[in-house]
């Protein structure tokens, strides 16, 4: 069966597509199996994976608001064990469509069902905001994924996403736990990084990956010629620091995901 895993921050701008898109790649270059799943209406999950988000197609709107088969969207790319399901700009209609709907949390759940088997990892990329398309997929994943970029505010507006989390747990998914928190856009040489770093793990502990992203102009530079960091620049720092979080992932397969509680930070 797949691990299914949310990566989602209500924040923008934190890193949160850029790990969806490279950790995919690297997991699928480590000949894992691999479903990006791009559940945010930017679409820019899609268009990081090579696929113009304006091509007409069928899209992951059809698969919640229609209950369209899944396997009708998905898309190859670049990389052999990586599978796409594209987004569209009409998801944005969808937190609406989806409010009268019936098990309207489970709609994206019951669309990967019939997937489990066919992958080792489903990546749920999700909106900056915490509504239903959120919702869906943190009711679908076993495990949710935290980007955190090293700034000063780095941890405001966590206790929001954690909050959700455990309403999701009680809910409709008691199975949700923890995977992961993930430095993103770390510049070592900075004190402030380096006092934001000390909060964070202090704060989540062991929860912490070990693996940091550094702040990386090829990084950066990747997503405007459609490709992971893998295809564009494989010798940059930006695709070691990947390649290293990949395996740190990988290791929790033989230990399984974390469920410890979900705390949010203390509110100054």
């Amino acid at each position: 069966m797949a691990r299914v895993i949310a990566i989602a921050n209500q924040k923008g701008g934190v890193g949160k597509t850029t790990t969806a898109v490279n950790l995919a790649a690297c997991l699928a270059a480590a000949e894992r199996r691999v479903l990006a799943v791009d559940v945010d209406p930017q679409a820019n999950l899609t268009s990081g994976l090579g696929r113009r988000a304006r091509e007409p197609r069928p899209s992951l709107y059809e698969v919640l608001i229609d209950q369209r088969p899944l396997e009708e969207i998905l898309l190859p790319t670049e990389l052999a064990h990586l599978t796409l399901a594209p987004s569209d700009r009409n998801l944005t209609g969808a937190e609406l469509e989806l409010v009268p709907l019936l098990a309207r949390e489970f709609r994206l759940r019951e669309a990967l069902a019939g997937s489990a088997e066919s992958y080792d990892y489903v990546l749920l990329d999700c909106p900056p905001s915490l509504g239903l398309l959120t919702v869906n997929a943190l009711a679908a994943a076993g495990s949710v994924l935290i980007p955190l970029q090293c700034e000063y505010f780095a941890l405001e507006g966590i206790s929001e996403l954690t909050d959700t989390m455990r309403r999701v747990q009680r809910a409709l998914n008691p199975g949700l736990g923890l995977e992961g928190v993930l430095l993103t856009m770390v510049d070592e040489r900075t004190n402030l990084n380096q006092q934001v770093t000390g909060e964070i793990r202090s704060h989540f502990k062991d929860k912490v990956f070990r693996s940091v992203i550094p702040r990386s102009v090829r990084l950066a530079e990747a997503p405007s010629f459609g490709k992971p960091i893998l295809l564009y620049d494989i010798k940059s720092r930006g695709a070691e620091a990947y390649l290293e979080l990949a395996k740190e992932l990988m290791a929790h397969e033989k230990k399984g995901t974390g469920q410890g509680a979900l705390r949010a930070p203390a509110r100054s």
